[in-house]
């Protein structure tokens, strides 16, 4: 079992920055993959950002790409999201997630594990 609580959330003004936090105990953090997914109010759980065990390999959705960026400390059992040039409508709760077998990197059912989720709103 595994269990992931985010930090790091809060209100921010266009264009400004957030660095999530997402804190992973249980079994070995280092043999998940971990991401990131958010959820507008009235809309579907979507993919934002996923990063492979070792840390070498990464996967965006487009909305993101060059603006986000996932990154993880094993040692800390720890993954990372730096949000910049936040946009108001990245406004969501954001969700940490892990699996421990293969799947889609963007799908939701295939993650495992969720945290309890953050808020992140940026006004215009």
């Amino acid at each position: 079992q595994v269990q992931l609580v985010e930090s790091g959330g809060g209100l921010v003004q266009a264009g400004g920055s957030l660095r999530l936090s997402c804190a992973a105990s249980g079994r070995t953090f280092s043999s998940y993959v971990m991401a990131w997914f958010r959820q507008a109010p009235g809309k579907e759980r979507e993919f934002v950002a996923a990063i492979r065990r070792s840390g070498a390999t990464t996967y965006y959705a487009d909305s993101v790409k060059g603006r986000f960026t996932i990154s993880r400390d094993n040692a800390k059992n720890t993954v990372y999201l730096q949000m910049n040039s936040l946009k108001p409508e990245d406004t969501a709760v954001y969700y940490c997630a892990g699996r421990y077998y293969s799947g889609s990197y963007d799908s939701v059912d295939d993650y495992d594990y969720w945290g309890q989720g953050t808020q992140v709103t940026v006004s215009s």
